[in-house]
C-alpha cells in the first residue's frame, strides 16, 4: 500500500474520498502544518511516508529531492478548493495507482 501525506495546500477533507489502495493522510492529522519543506520531509520519512502530494508545482525546484528517498505527486490544478477536487479523486487515484514504482514526481493535470 502507498502511504501518503496530503500537503496543507490542498483541502484536508480529501483523505477520506480515497479508497482502501492508498493510505492517505493530511498534515493537518499529523501535526505538521506548520513545519517547512525540508523538515516536513524529514519528519514524513520518519513516519513511514513514501509520497508527498501536494499543489505546489515549485516544491520539485525547491528541494533536491535525490537527496531524500521521498516521491511527489503534484496536482496541477487552477483551482485547490475542496469542491473542486472531490470530483478528481478517483482520477487522482488511478493515475498513483498506475504510475511507474521508480518515478520520482508524478504529475496529475486538471486543468
Amino acid at each position: 500500500m502507498k502511504k501518503i501525506l496530503l500537503d496543507e495546500n490542498l483541502p484536508r477533507p480529501l483523505v477520506k474520498h480515497f479508497s482502501t489502495e492508498l493510505e492517505v493522510t493530511s498534515v493537518h492529522d499529523m501535526g505538521w502544518a506548520e513545519k517547512k519543506n525540508g523538515d516536513l520531509i524529514r519528519s514524513m520519512l520518519e513516519a513511514g511516508f513514501e509520497y508527498l502530494m501536494t499543489a505546489d508545482k515549485n516544491l520539485k525546484n525547491q528541494q533536491n529531492l535525490d537527496k531524500y528517498p521521498v516521491k511527489l505527486i503534484v496536482i496541477k490544478t487552477f483551482d485547490n478548493r475542496y469542491k473542486t477536487l472531490v470530483q478528481f479523486v478517483t482520477r487522482i487515484e488511478e493515475v498513483i495507482l498506475s504510475a511507474d514504482r521508480e518515478a520520482k514526481i508524478i504529475e496529475i493535470d486538471l486543468r
